[in-house]
């Protein structure tokens, strides 16, 4: 192992199922090599300098994996610094050692648990006390949008000079247009890709279908893992209003199966409450799928003018997105290549150079 390596990349909390965080991190690291950084992770990475740590430091162990990183991170990281002679860390989510002598460069993703708190989480004290200690101690943030730029500079009273907002990407390989004639579905459907938290608003999303006219010629799709908190409201809701058969529950998607259900459905419908940046718009055009999404957060920022933009806590506006998407042809193919022209501005090379730019003055 390259012990000259000043940089360190924290990589201990990625997922074997990704999510959002995980996605950002493996596509952003291989554009810093240049720096020569020794990755921090529980495998080895080729063409890298890579220090083994433990495998249970991630989300997939649930609260306890959170509890375990955070005590890692505390007591186990600083001695790492100093073993491995290092003058950064850079984390891809803002996490790094209190107190100590490790200087960071950290990544902020959103801060939804502020905005949205739930007493009964351990998030919400992780945002209030933690974050806010990190954010102040490190050398430099960088955050997804102009969105979460102003959030924490809101929230935190943190200088905008010390915060750089880099646009995130998109696999351009995987979500393209596909023919999809091939396995063509017999109904069409609307879908929404995303976990079922209350700020992701799938609750009026269910209510707007249920709005819609002729709503039995159409089905909507919830794509995204199930949680036993909040699903079951949603079938009940669905239940309720005579949906049951209509309404579809798909649980996590396979990455390999993602583009096909971008490919093949009649819109995404994301009226989230709140985005730190919002992958799922920006797969949906890239496969050249409309979108209905808010019009508040980061969601402008990614969507520009390429999909319909509605107000979240307005049923009806989602529910009349709905009905012109479904009933006019040349909107949708409008929207499809508006879609196409935008989704080409986000590269993870792009993100990756402005990333290293960052680091490069702090390293």
């Amino acid at each position: 192992m390259n012990q000259d390596s000043k940089l360190l990349i924290n990589l201990s909390l990625l997922l074997s199922k990704p999510t959002g965080i995980t996605v950002y991190a493996n596509n952003v690291f291989p554009y810093l090599k240049s720096l020569q950084p020794t990755l921090l992770a529980s495998q080895q990475y080729q063409d890298f300098n890579t220090y083994l740590v433990p495998n249970n430091l991630t989300p997939e162990q649930g609260t306890k994996g959170h509890l375990s990183r955070l005590i890692w991170t505390q007591f186990s990281l600083p001695k790492l610094y100093t073993k491995l002679q290092a003058s950064l860390l850079f984390s891809p989510v803002p996490e790094a050692p209190l107190y100590s002598k490790c200087r960071s460069v950290v990544m902020v993703h959103d801060l939804i648990p502020l905005r949205f708190p739930n007493k009964k989480s351990p998030l919400t004290p992780y945002f209030k006390y933690y974050i806010p200690q990190v954010l102040k101690q490190a050398e430099h943030i960088i955050c997804n949008s102009q969105a979460t730029a102003k959030d924490i500079h809101d929230m935190f009273k943190i200088s905008t000079n010390k915060i750089t907002p880099i646009l995130l990407a998109y696999d351009q390989q995987h979500f393209k247009p596909l023919d999809r004639k091939k396995d063509a579905v017999t109904i069409p459907y609307f879908l929404y890709l995303g976990r079922h938290d209350p700020h992701k608003n799938v609750n009026r999303i269910v209510e707007a279908f249920a709005k819609l006219k002729n709503n039995q010629n159409y089905q909507l799709w919830l794509a995204g893992p199930t949680d036993k908190r909040y699903t079951p409201k949603l079938i009940q809701q669905a239940q309720e209003l005579g949906l049951e058969k209509r309404v579809k529950i798909l649980d996590y998607v396979e990455y390999e199966q993602l583009a096909i259900l971008l490919n093949q459905a009649l819109a995404l419908v994301f009226p989230s409450l709140w985005e730190g940046f919002g992958f799922p718009v920006l797969e949906a055009m890239g496969c050249g799928t409309p979108v209905i999404t808010s019009n508040i957060s980061s969601l402008p920022e990614v969507a520009g003018e390429a999909a319909l933009l509605i107000d979240p806590y307005n049923v009806e506006e989602i529910t009349a997105s709905m009905e012109k998407i479904a009933r006019d042809d040349e909107l949708r193919s409008q929207l499809k290549t508006l879609g196409l022209q935008q989704a080409k501005k986000f590269r993870w090379e792009q993100t990756g150079k402005q990333t290293l730019e960052i680091l490069e003055k702090f390293v």
